[in-house]
């Protein structure tokens, strides 16, 4: 179906249902059944995370919402909203840090989510050199400032654990990867 470029989004929804109204400026038409699709994943996702609240609640178990690369809650506001409004503090956003790059950068997603982050998946992706498309990369070699991210991370109290999603270097490698980012550099 047809869908904005990761650099047209300026998503515009109700706050009361959560419901996209409009994908990009100007006239969306030609967009009308990318928007219904994100309503109904939107829908059908709030559905099945609302059956879960008892047994999370009950175990003590948080249900952490990640931005899947899936072009679904493609704005830091947008998927903040989705999973602010269950209001409940057994529902948190599971932060992945490469998942957003094509759409803005990943700072200002940890600073608008907060202190709600729950836990952070850490890959990395580089942008072509226009800025529009890209592909997934091993950590520190993409095009997120990982500096700014670490900065964004302390400023929100983020002190939680996170998971190297990606596969291709030895054990030592991304240990010192991953530790350089903690240093903050």
């Amino acid at each position: 179906m047809p869908m904005p470029e990761p650099w047209e989004f300026k998503i515009e929804f109700d706050e009361k249902t959560g419901h996209v109204q409009r994908v990009v400026e100007g006239d969306n038409s030609k967009y009308e059944e990318y928007i219904k699709a994100q309503n109904r994943a939107s829908d059908t996702s709030r559905v099945a995370i609302e059956k879960l609240i008892p047994v999370a609640e009950e175990l003590k178990i948080v249900i952490g919402v990640e931005n899947v690369w899936n072009n679904l809650w493609v704005e830091p506001h947008f998927y903040n909203h989705f999973v602010t409004t269950f209001n409940n503090p057994w529902v948190r956003p599971y932060f992945d840090i490469g998942n957003c790059v094509k759409y803005s950068p990943p700072q200002d997603w940890i600073k608008i989510l907060g202190n709600r982050i729950i836990r952070l998946h850490f890959k990395d992706f580089k942008l072509n050199p226009d800025g529009h498309g890209g592909k997934f990369i091993h950590l520190r070699e993409g095009s997120i400032n990982w500096p700014a991210v670490r900065k964004a991370l302390d400023e929100v109290g983020y002190d939680g654990w996170g998971s190297i999603e990606e596969a291709g270097l030895p054990y030592a490698e991304f240990a010192r990867r991953f530790d350089s980012i903690a240093e903050g550099q």
